[in-house]
């Protein structure tokens, strides 16, 4: 018997997102070359901001979890070390600890060592400091006073008293040997404490976050003051590096291909491939029929006609749309959406091969929190986040990973961008889901309806950028 459409859609749908084996991420960055502030992790949900702070003085730093192995963290040339905060009691059985093997380390490269919140009760604990739960949990701001005649380098420029930013429920009640006491609160007194000799610092407080308005100067005066960090972490000089090295990477006859959505991720990695290559990058961008109004057309200008890009647009709105027929569930939407987009990137990648040659090699567009997600202390995830680049490609396709901004965050992207000479409205654009406009339209994808979901983002957009609230915000929608 003939199989009908509605057979052979359901069928597509019932396979779509079933396992597979995907090209995998490495979980760490092997810049072993470049001088480092390594931020040891402890499950703080403000770990990934100390990294952004170090970053922000144009220094380079990598976040790694609090169980690193001395090995690991020894092979790079290590400027400081900061243990971050976490959300255990250092006293109690089972909670994370700097290993022997890494303080030796520390210890006889002379690394300083600046611990936030419970790494400073980590620091005390391990050099014979006691930590107890306090009276009353701190949380919110608070005055911090430091102690008379107190000349830390640690608070240089600062105020006697100023206000920092408290999160926890212990606090250190005896100071370890070696250290004293530069600071404290009404509720604490041992808020910040050091030890110059040994070159370790401790702070109760979260200097990281932007409710302490002096957290940045204290930042700066350990990472650049103290521990004489070089500011040379600069986008310009990053292009320069990634071109020099994936041209040596390709080879002189070697092809790459990519997806670009025209999001800014996508557009300053296609940017960097083909200054690198020119032509011998493959762009491919795929219309799922649920993009903004105007957007293939829109990406093509600018990538293709303003940016020079080889890039192709494969409109299989039709191929989508037919599949998404009668699909309410969100999760669903994504999963077809996803497994389409693999078989659709693969079909014209062969046809770039045909044409072209053998591309060897898979332009990627991770960033450095993806990263983070995966070696984070509390556990690295089952997966980088699935909605990533609408999700993995099949290890059948053999391709060598390329990966240009997996050691920034977004904002150091946009530095990129800038400093590539890309335009500042694709600089700013907002982020936009994988799966497009399917997953804000409440119930099934029709024609119909996506056409009225790209005319009111449409007008939600411009009114955005006539009132001039685009650059303000971080991300609009309409559903």
């Amino acid at each position: 018997p003939r199989t009908t459409d509605d057979e052979k859609r359901n069928d597509a749908q019932a396979t779509m997102g079933d396992s597979k084996e995907y090209l995998k991420q490495s979980s760490q960055l092997g810049n072993l070359g470049r001088p480092q502030v390594a931020i040891l992790d402890f499950g703080s949900q403000y770990s990934h901001l100390i990294a952004r702070r170090v970053r922000e003085l144009h220094v380079y730093c990598e976040l790694y979890s609090c169980l690193v192995t001395a090995e690991e963290l020894g092979a790079h040339e290590l400027t400081a070390v900061v243990l971050s905060g976490g959300p255990s009691s250092v006293y109690e059985e089972g909670a994370p600890h700097v290993s022997d093997d890494v303080w030796t380390l520390i210890r006889e490269r002379n690394v300083p060592v600046l611990g936030v919140c419970y790494g400073m009760q980590e620091l005390a604990h391990a050099f014979g400091g006691r930590v107890a739960p306090g009276a009353k949990r701190e949380y919110g701001k608070a005055t911090v006073r430091r102690i008379e005649g107190c000349d830390s380098a640690l608070f240089e420029g600062l105020e006697e008293e100023f206000v920092m930013w408290m999160s926890h429920g212990d606090k250190l009640c005896e100071v370890p040997d070696g250290f004293k006491k530069v600071a404290g609160t009404g509720n604490a007194d041992f808020v910040a404490i050091e030890d110059a000799e040994r070159r370790m610092w401790g702070l109760q407080f979260h200097p990281e976050v932007t409710h302490s308005p002096r957290g940045r100067d204290v930042i700066k005066n350990f990472v650049v003051k103290i521990a004489g960090a070089r500011q040379d972490w600069v986008m310009e000089d990053y292009a320069e590096e990634f071109i020099r090295d994936v041209r040596e990477k390709v080879g002189p006859n070697g092809h790459v291909v990519g997806a670009v959505s025209g999001g800014v991720d996508s557009t300053v990695a296609a940017v960097l491939m083909n200054r690198a290559i020119g032509d011998r990058f493959h762009a491919v961008m795929v219309d799922n029929g649920c993009l903004r109004k105007d957007e293939a057309t829109s990406v093509l200008e600018r990538l293709r006609g303003d940016c020079g890009i080889n890039l192709k647009c494969v409109d299989a709105s039709d191929r989508f749309l037919d599949l998404l027929k009668g699909v309410t569930d969100p999760e669903r939407k994504r999963k077809i959406i996803g497994g389409t987009f693999i078989d659709v990137f693969q079909e014209e990648s062969k046809r770039i091969t045909e044409e072209s040659g053998p591309c060897d090699f898979l332009l990627q567009g991770t960033l450095y929190p993806d990263v983070i997600e995966s070696i984070s202390y509390k556990g690295p995830s089952a997966t980088i986040k699935t909605h990533h680049n609408v999700g993995g490609l099949p290890a059948s396709m053999k391709l060598k990973l390329i990966e240009p901004l997996r050691e920034l965050f977004k904002d150091e992207v946009r530095e990129l961008g800038i400093a590539l000479g890309i335009d500042e409205k694709s600089v700013w654009r907002h982020p936009f889901p994988g799966p497009g406009l399917a997953i804000r339209i409440l119930g099934e994808v029709t024609p119909e309806r996506v056409k009225i979901l790209q005319e009111a983002d449409a007008i939600v957009i411009e009114e955005l950028y006539k009132s001039g609230h685009y650059r303000a915000i971080g991300q609009a929608f309409v559903v």
